[in-house]
């Protein structure tokens, strides 16, 4: 039987389009303009509940690009509720629509946003601490083009916002987030900072470029068993093994994100444009065709039209549409 859910009075909610760890996520439309959302759901008995936590981040977050807006957030019957913009597919979906590889072209564009996303979140005062692909995901319509970060039931906030006082470093503390991307530091159990989303962001493209990492597939026992497994594999894998048959500029991310001190801040700005100049050196043109805009294309056999804006247009943010039904919903 249908059941005709009413959330905050003024949105129906939908079929499930989604689950994290924390709560299933369900498509939702505005009673009045018919217009689509996200609702995110959360037992009010849950032993850990998050999504108060994750709707102050967004409210905190709210206005940078690539942030979903929280429309609403309170209790209905037994459940914590967060109305969210709803957004396209994530990347990980994407890099499955594509037959787990993408190219150096659409990496470099990728990546463009995601330090640019990072960085913001860092400007905040917050470290996100779950840095991976399911986290990333492209917007629909005239945002197609960009990527937006979510899910923060991890972030820490990492200094104090109005004196910019950092956390005291510490050790001894259990994995949080995901072991295939953490950082070594946070596999030793040293508290995380920026420079741990950063290295975490750096396995994300490797995992991109190559199609896995090589610490995937390792089999274990227990989880804590798995991690270690992880954890020594990852630390006995150079980065240059790690990024062979890639561009240097992949190794010196690495390197430049493992040299960094606990409290120091990255230097974006740098990075965003080593990966811009090797972007540039390849010939590329910044038209946001992804891989996946292309397979669209193909199997609906039509031509993706490409404009070329800068990237330097508010740091490649994807705003560019070449037609109204480039992004559209990703029915997998």
């Amino acid at each position: 039987m249908a059941l005709d859910i009413r959330i905050a009075g003024r949105y129906r909610l939908g079929r499930k389009i989604g689950g994290g760890s924390f709560g299933d996520i369900y498509l939702g439309t505005n009673i009045q303009t018919g217009e689509e959302v996200a609702i995110k759901l959360e037992s009010v008995k849950t032993r850990h509940a998050q999504l108060l936590y994750e709707s102050k981040l967004y409210k905190i977050l709210q206005g940078g690009v690539g942030i979903p807006n929280v429309r609403w957030y309170g209790v209905e019957g037994d459940y914590n509720v967060m109305v969210i913009d709803l957004l396209g597919p994530s990347l990980e979906d994407l890099f499955n629509f594509c037959n787990r590889k993408f190219s150096l072209k659409t990496v470099l564009m990728l990546a463009d946003q995601l330090l640019s996303r990072v960085e913001f979140v860092h400007s905040r005062s917050f470290i996100h601490r779950d840095i991976k692909p399911d986290n990333f995901l492209m917007g629909l319509g005239k945002k197609a083009n960009q990527v937006h970060i979510i899910d923060f039931g991890l972030a820490k906030k990492y200094r104090d916002p109005k004196t910019h006082i950092h956390i005291p470093y510490r050790e001894n503390k259990n994995l949080t987030g995901t072991a295939r991307y953490a950082s070594i530091n946070t596999h030793l159990g040293i508290e995380q900072s920026r420079r741990d989303d950063m290295e975490s962001l750096g396995y994300v493209m490797m995992y991109f470029l190559r199609g896995s990492l090589p610490w995937q597939g390792l089999k274990a026992t227990t989880k804590r068993q798995k991690y270690e497994k992880i954890s020594e594999k990852k630390m006995s894998t150079p980065i240059e093994v790690l990024c062979k048959g890639y561009p240097m500029e992949f190794v010196t991310y690495f390197q430049y994100c493992r040299s960094l001190r606990f409290d120091d801040k990255p230097d974006y700005s740098y990075l965003r444009k080593m990966f811009r100049d090797l972007f540039a050196r390849e010939g590329y043109q910044w038209d946001y065709v992804f891989d996946w805009t292309i397979l669209k294309h193909q199997q609906s056999g039509t031509v993706p039209r490409a404009t070329a804006p800068r990237p330097e247009a508010a740091a490649g943010e994807g705003e560019e549409q070449q037609d109204p039904n480039y992004g559209g919903r990703f029915d997998f």
